[in-house]
């Protein structure tokens, strides 16, 4: 396990009816500053590891770049205190557009608070892609299985990205949005296609969450965790399967269940 990510401390443990000291692993929470083009863009803190995926996600889904062609060069500093990003395109971005809230429609079908910025980045899923309830629990049970950084700390959101049956990437942040960003930069640097992937996420699923999902593009999304109603609404609108509450050999469908079958099916990505 990466020594930045965790840091040793002492505390006292009660159990078993006593008191006694012992060393824990505690998750590391670091301020990570974003300037774009000579300006402060965002601070966010996060679990310093693959800062170079999180940046990268984090810029596609504020809608500031479309893919790694779009920057000209990034730079994170020695401490990896702060990050300085140069965009080919030198014009002026609006910072008012990424936290201005936007009341819009969502596929014609609904009207939801967005970011105005949620608008022009979540996409609709086209993915034909289909899972079996066997392949569901199977990613779930790998995604909590392989992440030894929660198992040592307790105190990070897991996301894995599935291609097929395939593990593509998993990551871990102390920020559940930071995970999932972590992945869409991983796909970005790598070039690849997502559009049929399916992404497990430890976390419940918010809005936020599921537009994360949209951004990224895929089809399906799943969680050990519960929906909110907002989240579903999107889901609906989007065309994204979610799927919580994977517990054991059991789940529930809250979104397009026409995708799930009994045998995995994936189309090829255009």
């Amino acid at each position: 396990m990466d020594e930045n990510v965790i840091r040793k401390q002492t505390i006292t443990k009660y159990m078993d009816g006593k008191l006694e000291e012992k060393v824990d692993e505690i998750a590391v929470e670091f301020p990570f500053t974003i300037h774009v083009n000579g300006e402060e863009f965002a601070t966010m803190v996060c679990t310093p590891s693959h800062l170079d995926e999180l940046l990268l996600g984090f810029l596609a889904s504020e809608g500031i770049i479309r893919s790694r062609a779009d920057i000209l060069d990034f730079h994170i500093d020695e401490g990896k205190d702060f990050c300085y990003v140069t965009l080919h395109n030198k014009a002026p971005f609006s910072q008012r557009e990424t936290g201005k809230r936007f009341i819009g429609s969502c596929c014609g079908k609904s009207r939801q608070f967005y970011y105005q910025v949620d608008v022009k980045t979540a996409k609709t899923s086209y993915s034909k892609v289909t899972i079996s309830p066997k392949e569901c629990i199977r990613m779930m049970t790998e995604l909590q299985d392989g992440s030894t950084l929660f198992k040592g700390t307790g105190g990070v959101h897991n996301a894995a990205l599935f291609l097929g049956s395939d593990l593509i990437v998993a990551r871990s942040d102390i920020g559940r949005h930071n995970a999932l960003d972590k992945l869409l930069g991983y796909c970005l640097i790598h070039h690849i296609p997502v559009r049929d992937g399916v992404i497990a996420f430890s976390g419940r699923i918010s809005s936020e969450v599921l537009l994360k999902a949209a951004k990224i593009g895929v089809g399906i999304i799943l969680s050990k965790s519960a929906p909110t109603d907002l989240a579903i609404e999107l889901a609906n609108d989007l065309n994204i399967t979610a799927i919580g509450f994977i517990r054991g050999s059991s789940f529930n469908v809250y979104s397009h269940p026409e995708r799930v079958k009994e045998s995995m099916k994936q189309t090829s990505s255009q």
